[in-house]
């Protein structure tokens, strides 16, 4: 394991406050010098470095050196997990909320709350947040972590859209599809015109951007197979509602048409995008923030010069919510000091600091006029940085670097302030689907038990079983419907649903 070290005093070095001859401190020094440890991972974007400028300006007003533990990214988790198991954590280390209440009253990790007293910010941001209080804290009342923002507390900042060729659609005469029938109808007029292609790919049946995950909301309001219903407020399972049949009939329609790629169960991420590059498929649905690095990584492939994707409308069924969830208010992550860290009121008011306006501007957007500048009252990334300025801000700042940073949502807000217009185009076709997402909900030890024994086997059924329905192996009727259905209360739907009915409303209460 590599170690980078930002100073030269030895990690755990505590320190307080020298007075001078008179019992005052001295003018112009407010603390002497600390070091920290800190698990971190090398990004692709960059490696971890010893000279990022943000935290020699930390280090300036803090005192506080860093001594980066960095792993490899693929090796992170299981070191963490061994740390934690051995009771070895860094001072300063990310981990999940779980992990944070399940090993925080096991003294692995700090409990804040015995030191908000010291620690202005930690009090306001858990105020300001119930979320991430409820997320923070353990089975004795304990805060364990602190919880990385990752939307805008109004709700409306995203990730995903529809993508499809403009250019072949301009060339074309083709019209935007508004509906699930209009959908069909453009995506066979697509492979009538380019026959050599599969029209619409997807990357994965499941997941965010999976094929069942984004016809089984178009068709039920439902967001995967468990969630809230946000006509309702209540938890539901999709297979339940009686559009998730109807989900499956029009998937297996694409597929039955050669509409949809044949090996869309299969492909890896290297092959979708192959095929995206290359024209195989012209429709997916995949994060907004890749759609113009995707054109210009095409042209550089080869492909013609007027080869564009561009955002189409988001469609649904009738009488089902046409939404997409915002990004999460906050995440399932969050920085925990160590039990055993040596300056405990230090190493918390490190942490404070990072967390108040000052600190955070620091992580989130850099430095002033060299990362970033004010316009109209708000942070706006520098100009020269280009369409993907996450590159150039984690690769030599060390700015909105995971593991590190504390406010993700606040580095998105910078870096879409700055979009083009055609991006602030698609953000605006898009905003009037957009709904504030579901807050995480707090499981207790034998939830988690159960939800550890039931989901996995259940998901890869329904998952298997509805590769099945679309491909045509298995043919769609009522008989075969409700055997789907039985098979999935036989492996723990029902004990689920209830379970996360309960877990929520335990949490946040009922409306």
């Amino acid at each position: 394991m590599a170690t980078v070290m930002l100073g030269g005093l030895a990690a755990g070095c505590s320190g307080k406050d020298e007075p001078g001859p008179d019992g005052n401190k001295p003018e112009g020094v407010t603390k002497k010098p600390v070091t920290f440890s800190w698990l971190v991972y090398d990004r692709t974007e960059g490696k971890v470095r010893t000279d990022w400028e943000i935290f020699k300006e930390i280090e300036a007003k803090t005192g506080v050196k860093v001594d980066f533990q960095v792993v490899s990214q693929e090796g992170l988790t299981e070191k963490r997990q061994i740390m934690i198991a051995t009771n070895s954590v860094t001072d300063f280390i990310q981990v999940t909320t779980q992990e944070g209440r399940e090993n925080g009253p096991e003294k692995v990790f700090l409990n804040l709350k015995d030191y908000l007293n010291i620690a202005p910010n930690l009090k306001k941001f858990y105020d300001t947040y119930p979320e991430a209080k409820a997320l923070a804290t353990g089975a004795d009342g304990g805060l364990y972590t602190v919880p990385v923002l990752e939307g805008d507390a109004a709700g409306k900042g995203f990730n995903f859209i529809w993508y499809a060729r403009k250019d072949l659609m301009t060339k074309n005469n083709l019209k935007e599809p508004t509906t699930l029938e209009e959908f069909y109808q453009f995506l066979k007029a697509l492979k009538e015109k380019y026959p050599d292609t599969y029209p619409l790919v997807s990357n994965s049946p499941i997941g965010d951007t999976g094929l069942y995950t984004v016809f089984g909301r178009a068709f039920t309001g439902i967001q995967g197979f468990f969630n809230l219903n946000p006509a309702n407020d209540q938890y539901a399972f999709a297979p339940y509602h009686s559009g998730f049949k109807d989900a499956i009939v029009y998937m297996n329609r694409l597929y039955a048409e050669k509409l949809l790629d044949p090996e869309y169960s299969l492909l890896t991420q290297a092959q979708w995008e192959e095929r995206i590059l290359k024209g195989k498929s012209l429709v997916t649905y995949f994060w907004k923030a890749d759609l113009e690095p995707l054109t210009e990584k095409a042209k550089k492939a080869g492909a013609p010069a007027d080869y564009e994707f561009d955002a189409i409308p988001q469609f649904a069924a009738s009488g089902i919510k046409n939404y997409q969830y915002s990004r999460s208010l906050v995440g399932a992550s969050g920085r925990a000091i160590s039990a055993k860290v040596k300056d405990k009121e230090r190493a918390v008011q490190f942490l404070d600091y990072l967390v108040g306006e000052e600190g955070s501007n620091y992580l989130s957007l850099g430095i002033v006029n060299k990362t970033y500048t004010i316009e109209n009252g708000k942070p706006l990334y520098m100009k020269e940085f280009g369409a993907s300025p996450y590159v150039p801000l984690r690769r030599d700042y060390g700015v909105w670097y995971d593991n590190i940073t504390l406010d993700n949502a606040k580095s998105r807000d910078a870096w879409e302030r700055g979009l083009n217009e055609k991006s602030k185009a698609i953000n605006a076709k898009y905003e009037k689907y957009i709904i504030p997402a579901p807050k995480a909900i707090v499981k207790t030890e034998a939830e988690l038990e159960l939800e550890k024994s039931k989901l996995s086997n259940l998901n890869k059924f329904l998952e298997q079983k509805m590769t099945e329905f679309v491909t045509g192996k298995t043919p769609i009727n009522d008989t075969t419907y409700n055997q789907f259905i039985d098979q999935a209360k036989k492996l723990g739907a029902d004990e689920l649903l209830a379970m996360y009915s309960t877990a929520y409303k335990r949490t946040y209460g009922t409306k």
